[in-house]
């Protein structure tokens, strides 16, 4: 993954918000990443409304 390429969101691994959960099957863009609990990188995600969260990599594929 790279800064500026676009993803989708296809899954979610844990419980997560109700804004979050409204993401699932939306495109956005990959802003940056994030260390997440020691065991992989997180991926910070923009979307079209300026709504930003991070996901695990394999929550995400490249579109």
């Amino acid at each position: 993954m790279e800064i500026g390429q676009k993803v989708k969101v296809y899954r979610l691994r844990d419980r997560v918000s109700p804004p979050v959960v409204k993401r699932l099957g939306q495109v956005g863009t990959v802003k940056g990443f994030k260390m997440t609990d020691g065991s992989g990188v997180g991926v910070v995600v923009q979307f079209d409304d300026n709504f930003s969260t991070w996901f695990f990599e394999d929550e995400i594929k490249p579109t």
